[in-house]
Order: C-alpha cells, then structure tokens, then sequence
C-alpha cells in the first residue's frame, strides 16, 4: 500500500489502486481496464470500470475518456503519483545456512513503495532455498525494514555470530529460533548468551528475470 492508509476505500477498492500504481511504476504506463480485469479475474472489463469510477470519485486517479489507457493517478491526471524509492543492494542474505554479512552496496534500484508491506530501507540477495515454503527464492532481492523488535512468526533478517540469515522468528520461554521454510533444513537454535541481533523485517521481495 502507499505511504496514505486510504482508509476510505474498501480492501478491493485499495488493492486495485496498488496494482494500478505498480503497473504503471513498473511499465511506464497505467493498465487498461481489461488488464485490471484480468489481474483480479472479474468476467468483464466494465467491472473493472465500476471500481476505476469510485477511485476516480474518490480522488485518487483521472480518467481520460475515448483512451485504452487513460488512467491518470492524482485527481487531476498530473498530482498523486506512485511514492518511488531508491533503494539500494546491501550484500547478500542466506536462505540455508547463514553467511557473512556484506555491507557494501552493489548498486541502487527504483522501485514503487506499494510493492511491499512495509517501507523498505534495503534490499538484500538471497542465496539458497531454506524459505522456499514462502516464497522466497535463491537469487531473490529481500525488501529489509531495519528493525530491532520482531514478532513470533516474523519474517526477520537477523544477525548471529557476525553471520546474517533470513528465517521465521520464534520466542518462547526457553529461548530463540530461527524457523526455515523448507522441511530440508532444521530450525537455527539460538545459544544463550550468543551475539545475536535481529536487523530488520522482512516486507518484500523482487523477483529479478
């Protein structure tokens, strides 16, 4: 979603804007009503047009009449346009066993806030298939929001023994562990006393062709 929580809008009013915004970050150009369509499985184009009309209403987008793609976002077709970051490369996570962490930036990325959950400070590369039961792959971009707090179930990037990793957390009574997605690997056990960090949240991913 975008940095406003468009609590005037319903969840699918909300989703249909988000997919507009990123089709038009990551085309260049907004979609067609049949596109939307298509993306949310309604039958006919007009559906897509009922939902275009109450953002429209709404002020969160133009439409241009007599145009396939005449989507304009901002009330006006020239205001509100999708919240882009820069968003830079931080070195390389795994998804199996932990490995060294890398600071240096291989380069930055452009990418559209309404991407992710959470706004993202970095991106981080995966190596391995340990979280693989989510949806994140070997060779994935991971979108990191640096924090030091989690929550059981989190996807984290944490840091242990000076090495990063990113799994599920899990805090119980007895201590922590780092839960992977993938049946193949056992949970990470965190000893007490250990030099232990989580860095930051997991609110995303780019899928690089």
């Amino acid at each position: 979603m975008s940095p406003d929580t468009h609590d005037d809008l319903t969840p699918r009013q909300r989703a249909v804007l988000d997919f507009i915004q990123a089709h038009a970050a990551a085309e260049g150009l907004p979609p067609t009503l049949q596109q939307i369509a298509d993306a949310f499985g309604f039958r006919q184009a007009c559906a897509a047009h009922k939902h275009v009309r109450r953002l429209q209403d709404a002020g969160y987008l133009s439409v241009r009449p007599h145009e396939a793609r005449g989507i304009r976002l901002g009330a006006s077709g020239g205001g509100a346009r999708p919240t882009r970051l820069s968003l830079p490369i931080l070195g390389r996570v795994a998804a199996g066993v932990p490995i060294g962490a890398d600071a240096g930036v291989e380069r930055h990325v452009m990418l559209d806030r309404t991407l992710f959950s959470l706004r993202p400070d970095y991106l981080l590369r995966v190596h391995g298939d340990s979280m693989r039961d989510d949806g994140i792959f070997d060779g994935d971009l991971v979108a990191v929001k640096r924090s030091r707090d989690a929550s059981n179930g989190q996807v984290v990037v944490a840091r242990l023994e000076g090495e990063i990793t990113i799994k599920r957390f899990e805090q119980t009574r007895t201590g922590i562990r780092l839960l992977p997605r993938n049946p193949d690997y056992a949970p990470i056990l965190v000893p007490p006393g250990s030099d232990f960090a989580i860095e930051g949240l997991y609110c995303g991913l780019v899928r690089q062709q």
